[in-house]
């Protein structure tokens, strides 16, 4: 029913699950992960407790393996279960049961397991485990390159519906908030691989954006602006993005191109520019240099 990866990044030590299926809300069922612990993807006639259940025996000490081999022990219905894990240390394990329902199969390599069953060929796992390993990308663009490779071989025989990708740091903090790096989560759509795509490219934008913040509350103006450039070259569309960057501009005296790119974001949605006005009331920016983007922008919808 269902088409998975868990992976772990060798260089990054990052570890993920992608998943999409014929189901509504695939998200919140199929992929679970821990920095520091591992990643599981439990499917099939879904026995859900797998997920945090793996994730503790991995937290306790055991192996990928030995945790599948407890799951698979305490379950009352393995032959209907598929089920795949990876510890923080790249050992991994995986469980097709002989009653999935076919075409139904997995394959294992060094810290991945790609599986799925259900599926309208015999051949969307090995083909999701040659996408993966030859994807130079980061995990999570990997993990992406994976899931398109099953759908080209035609996916799930019931076609398509919901999709998801959770990836977590290899650096745990020990707050896991701060340690869930990406978790996006299509819960229906006509294209989820499409959409998931889409967000995967926002999150890289915001995170990039991110960065910009940071640089900017270090005092590196114009390093956190070419961010921002970056930031919106990712995501052009996104308006938000547009209007930081716009702002970072005229705060650092560059106001003709600062008000255009704010300009672009007030002409989806005129509240951009009572933003400025409550920014000033915080102290977030000057009240001179909102009232010098105010006049600035009024003046360019005059010559309009």
């Amino acid at each position: 029913m269902t088409y998975s990866i868990v992976a772990r990044d060798g260089e990054t030590g990052e570890l993920g699950v992608a998943v999409q299926s014929h189901y509504f809300q695939v998200g919140p069922v199929v992929p679970w992960a821990l920095a520091g612990v591992g990643a599981v993807a439990t499917q099939s006639t879904v026995n859900v407790s797998f997920g945090p259940l793996g994730l503790d025996y991995m937290g306790a000490g055991y192996s990928a393996q030995q945790a599948l081999k407890a799951l698979l022990a305490g379950d009352a219905q393995p032959e209907v279960r598929q089920v795949a894990l990876v510890d923080a240390t790249g050992n991994v394990a995986a469980h097709t049961g002989a009653r999935c329902i076919p075409a139904a199969g997995h394959r294992t390599g060094d810290g991945l397991s790609c599986q799925a069953n259900l599926m309208e060929k015999d051949s969307v796992w090995d083909a999701m485990y040659e996408a993966y390993v030859s994807d130079q990308g980061p995990l999570a663009e990997r993990l992406l390159a994976a899931l398109d490779a099953a759908e080209a071989e035609g996916g799930d025989i019931r076609g398509r519906q919901s999709a998801a990708m959770l990836v977590v740091s290899g650096k745990p903090t020990g707050h896991s908030w701060e340690d869930r790096l990406i978790d996006l989560r299509v819960e229906d759509a006509p294209d989820p691989l499409a959409e998931l795509r889409r967000l995967l490219r926002f999150k890289r934008a915001y995170e990039t954006d991110a960065v910009a913040d940071r640089l900017e509350d270090g005092g590196d103006k114009q390093a956190a602006l070419q961010k921002r450039q970056e930031a919106m070259a990712v995501a052009p569309e996104l308006v938000e993005l547009r209007f930081w960057a716009g702002l970072s501009m005229a705060d650092m005296g560059q106001l003709e191109e600062g008000c255009r790119l704010i300009s672009e974001a007030a002409a989806k949605d005129q509240r951009w520019v009572e933003a400025i006005r409550r920014l000033a009331a915080v102290d977030r920016i000057s009240a001179e240099l909102a009232d010098a983007i105010e006049a600035r922008l009024a003046s360019g919808s005059r010559r309009q």
